[in-house]
């Protein structure tokens, strides 16, 4: 893995240089949402519906390092559904567990008897609605995960709620209709993009999906990396 930007080129980034690549800024407001995504370069999101085949070895290394550098994970429902979610198994940087994965979703629609529930070290957090069905609800009490009934499932209040339990910086894994509706309330800080070396074709969709009239917002290249003709992007939101 080889560092593009900024200069000078760092060949070779060890463990100890990629995690400084990736720090999270030291002065912040809580809490800090870092979107991390891999697409195709013609835009594709998923290969056969799901993005595991577009990553490479340094795209799933850097993966389970944004990790390790988070206090949570961040995920929509259909995401945990179709990549067959767990828990994350490695503690984050500085904690004794691991982050815990907090799963958008209405309806409280997830399988109590999946990996995200019987292969974690931690509960997951489900945030639902109180329209959600109270047998799914309480399904997923029984299995271990925390049911988190919150009055809306917009921006605003989800991550209120995270910064509430002390969970300030934020990993987003997706979808593309959750990290739609984070760019459309402005709450991307930071975005980690692998840009996969494959034209995928076929009808994936983008990396977000938000309402129509969503503003463009500039962001600043912090860092590049280069790995076997794939480029892992670092960008944060300018100013």
């Amino acid at each position: 893995m080889y560092r593009l930007w900024p200069q000078p080129p760092v060949p070779d980034l060890d463990d100890a240089a990629l995690a400084a690549h990736y720090a999270w800024p030291e002065t912040r407001a809580a809490p800090y949402v870092r979107v991390n995504f891999v697409s195709s370069l013609d835009g594709a999101v998923t290969v056969d519906g799901r993005s595991g085949g577009l990553g490479n070895a340094a795209d799933k290394k850097v993966f389970h390092l944004l990790r390790e550098l988070a206090e949570v994970v961040l995920v929509g429902a259909g995401t945990v559904r179709a990549e067959k979610y767990n828990g994350v198994q490695r503690p984050t940087r500085g904690r004794d567990t691991p982050p815990p994965v907090a799963v958008v979703t209405g309806t409280a629609e997830l399988d109590p008897g999946s990996a995200l529930f019987t292969d974690t070290l931690v509960p997951p957090l489900i945030l639902t609605l109180e329209t959600a069905p109270a047998g799914r609800r309480a399904a997923i009490t029984e299995a271990g995960g925390e049911v988190v009934v919150l009055p809306r499932l917009t921006p605003d209040v989800l991550l209120a709620e995270l910064a509430r339990r002390g969970l300030g910086h934020v990993l987003c894994e997706g979808g593309p209709s959750l990290l739609g509706a984070l760019h459309a309330a402005d709450a991307v800080d930071e975005l980690c993009l692998t840009v996969a070396p494959l034209l995928a074709g076929g009808e994936a969709g983008r990396i977000a999906r938000g309402p129509t009239g969503s503003p463009a917002r500039p962001m600043t290249l912090l860092g590049a990396l280069q790995s076997d003709d794939a480029l892992l992007l670092r960008y944060r939101r300018t100013p």
